[in-house]
């Protein structure tokens, strides 16, 4: 495994990603029946922003640690921040960044639980030390496409699917993550599926809206922010959530979020916010 996500624990895309995240579980818990948190490339859970990894790239300056001092933003980019600011005691110099099962878990209810797949073992037995005494938590080193295929519908019948994987394979992974939904399909078509994509050449991104599109998936709506054009791939421009099954009316909450994360994250006058629905509306 080449990529660790320590290199780029807080950054903007982290930022996205996180943000939808906390705006997908607050709108599952408006129902007060139990859900599932499953996430297929969970990570180690935690990050040290102080460690080697995470300053030699010192991502996180232009990612969540420019959204500490906004006063004037959504909601919930202020439920966000303030989960980020509280396991870093309060303090706007932050030392831990958390993985998307660790915030998923503070915004977790007691009947709520969470199924969460890494594949690497020395990630996973540091994800594993993270949860320990969290009865909510099943930690697995297995690959989460497979865990899908395995473990899904979960027992609460309703609930989230997080697929974050880091995209080593490039292209060949668009397809691989079709593939899982495909399956997905059939097993559970009532999930809500999230699904986080870089941006770097739009040509890469097309033929998997064009596969969203015509899934079989009753309503999909794609949330994407650029920082740069997406005509280069020598670098990440921008990235995306895709969202299957969104909740209700969430393109509410997208539209206020993304507006305020292009102002907030901008790196030039190039940045750019785009939001659309695949199917259903």
């Amino acid at each position: 495994m080449n990529y660790r996500h320590a290199f780029h624990a807080g950054n903007f895309a982290d930022v996205l990603k996180h943000t939808i995240l906390v705006g997908l579980i607050e709108a599952l818990k408006a129902k007060q029946t139990p859900f599932c948190y499953f996430d297929t490339h969970a990570g180690r859970g935690r990050y040290d922003l102080g460690g080697a990894e995470a300053t030699r790239t010192g991502e996180a300056a232009n990612g969540i640690q420019r959204l500490l001092a906004s006063t004037r933003a959504p909601a919930l980019l202020h439920v966000y921040v303030n989960l980020v600011r509280a396991l870093n005691g309060g303090h706007e110099e932050l030392a831990i960044y958390p993985g998307s099962p660790l915030i998923a878990s503070l915004l977790m209810r007691e009947d709520d639980r969470g199924i969460l797949c890494e594949l690497e073992p020395g990630e996973a037995e540091f994800l594993r030390s993270v949860f320990r005494g969290d009865a909510r938590f099943a930690v697995h080193t297995r690959n989460g496409y497979e865990g899908m295929k395995a473990m899904l519908p979960p027992r609460q019948r309703r609930g989230l699917v997080l697929i974050d994987p880091p995209f080593e394979a490039q292209e060949d992974e668009f397809r691989t993550i079709e593939r899982a939904l495909a399956e997905a399909l059939k097993s559970w078509p009532t999930g809500v599926y999230a699904v986080w994509y870089p941006i770097k050449l739009r040509q890469h991104v097309q033929p998997f809206h064009r596969w969203l599109a015509r899934s079989g998936f009753p309503k999909v709506q794609v949330a994407e922010l650029l920082l740069h054009p997406d005509n280069s791939a020598l670098r990440l421009n921008g990235c995306g959530m895709a969202i299957i099954n969104p909740p209700w009316k969430f393109e509410r909450t997208l539209a206020e979020l993304l507006p305020a994360l292009q102002e907030l994250l901008a790196q030039g006058r190039f940045g750019q916010h785009h939001i659309e629905w695949l199917a259903g509306a």
